[in-house]
């Protein structure tokens, strides 16, 4: 079972892909946004939710205050979830201050590579056997279309390859819980859209 555990949408049940995905499990999702509220990233922040399975990690920021919110899955039956759990966090909100919730269906690379935009958190949850140079076009990609100091938080398996930090993007820290290596990035320089 996959939930929202904090702000207007708190104990919402999300509904996860019968299949194909791997949901972020509660107590790495409490860690990593317990992490960006301390340092006040998530209100009316512009998120980007890449690989998104359920929607979960985006739709967390859209209910901690994050103003916008892009989903991007590419398989069908994920991209319907997403929808549907969307639908489900923007009747939670207050009046007048539903975030902007999308999804797309794109494939993460295609999207980044055909859409503008600047987003200033993006959070990245490949599947755990995307190849490292797979994900190496997908973070230069990124390199681009991030605002001034964004934070980029990257979930991979504890037994993969570091990933090649593309120029644009700099690790600050990494975090481990058991099979799970959190990444967390920041820009080092803003894309032209930011």
């Amino acid at each position: 079972m996959t939930r929202i555990i904090a702000g207007y949408a708190g104990s919402l049940t999300l509904t996860v892909p019968s299949a194909g995905t791997r949901p972020t499990s509660d107590r790495v999702r409490e860690a990593i946004f317990s992490s960006l509220q301390a340092r006040d990233l998530i209100d009316g922040a512009r998120v980007l939710d890449l690989y998104a399975g359920s929607g979960g990690l985006g739709l967390e920021a859209a209910s901690r205050g994050a103003a916008s919110v892009m989903l991007v899955e590419r398989s069908h039956a994920a991209v319907q979830v997403c929808k549907a759990n969307a639908r489900l966090v923007e009747q939670r909100a207050p009046r007048g201050s539903a975030p902007s919730i999308r999804v797309t269906g794109k494939p993460v690379q295609s999207y980044l590579t055909s859409t503008p935009g600047a987003w200033d958190l993006v959070f990245i949850d490949p599947p755990y056997e995307l190849g490292g140079l797979e994900l190496d076009h997908v973070l230069a990609a990124l390199v681009p279309r991030l605002a001034a100091d964004a934070v980029v938080v990257l979930e991979r398996s504890s037994r993969t390859p570091v990933p090649a930090w593309p120029s644009g993007l700099e690790l600050e820290r990494r975090s481990d819980y058991g099979e799970t290596a959190i990444f967390w990035l920041t820009a080092t320089e803003a894309g032209p859209e930011s």
